[in-house]
């Protein structure tokens, strides 16, 4: 019940991300050249989802359709589980910022370095081109 309000208005902005949102764009800051700017780009973007996962697999779907390597729609949808912001101040103020700083450090690098052997399995076998259709 809490998403039916969260759900309407994601999907529209998903909807204006779709159309407004050039694939030269993607391609340029998150697509294959990008190299690490492209895993910074989606831990930016995924650090302002607000409704979880609901909103960022369509989000993901939209990143891939446009030109983002597989790797950084992964780090994407990893770090929207882990970086996204109100959650983020919700911990350092329970747990501390030192914890909320540790966590990061330690949790970033290993949610690109999965994304990346797993952006390159899912690639070579096809699995992403079939999800794309």
């Amino acid at each position: 019940m809490s998403m039916i309000g969260i759900v309407p208005a994601a999907f529209v902005l998903i909807s204006l991300f779709e159309v407004w949102v050039k694939r030269e764009t993607v391609e340029k800051h998150m697509g294959e050249k990008s190299i690490i700017r492209g895993f910074l780009w989606a831990i930016v973007l995924a650090s302002t989802i607000i409704g979880g996962l609901y909103v960022s697999f369509p989000i993901a779907g939209v990143l891939y359709k446009k030109g983002a390597k597989a790797s950084v729609v992964f780090t994407f949808l990893f770090a929207s589980t882990i970086c996204r912001i109100p959650m983020t101040v919700f911990e350092a103020n329970f747990l501390g910022i030192k914890f909320t700083m540790i966590r990061f450090l330690i949790s970033l690098p290993l949610v690109i370095v999965s994304s990346i052997i797993l952006g390159r399995i899912a690639e070579k076998s096809g699995v992403m081109d079939k999800m794309a259709d």
